[in-house]
């Protein structure tokens, strides 16, 4: 599991549990569970930065619930 923090949140990268699965995120505010990613991602780095997009959509109000 990698973190990157962007505050007030926090983005955690999922490493797959098997070989050949795939990645997920889940970003934390205050150590809740805010969301989860919905689709498996191929490679960390694209988990990364599907992670980071929603956070900036958060940041922005427009991913707000």
């Amino acid at each position: 599991m990698t973190e990157t923090s962007t505050y007030p949140y926090t983005l955690e990268i999922l490493s797959p549990r098997t070989e050949g699965a795939t990645y997920q995120w889940a970003i934390r505010k205050g150590g809740k569970l805010v969301q989860r990613s919905d689709r498996s991602l191929t490679s960390e780095a694209k988990a990364k930065e599907n992670g980071l997009a929603q956070i900036e959509k958060l940041l922005s109000g427009f991913g707000e619930r």
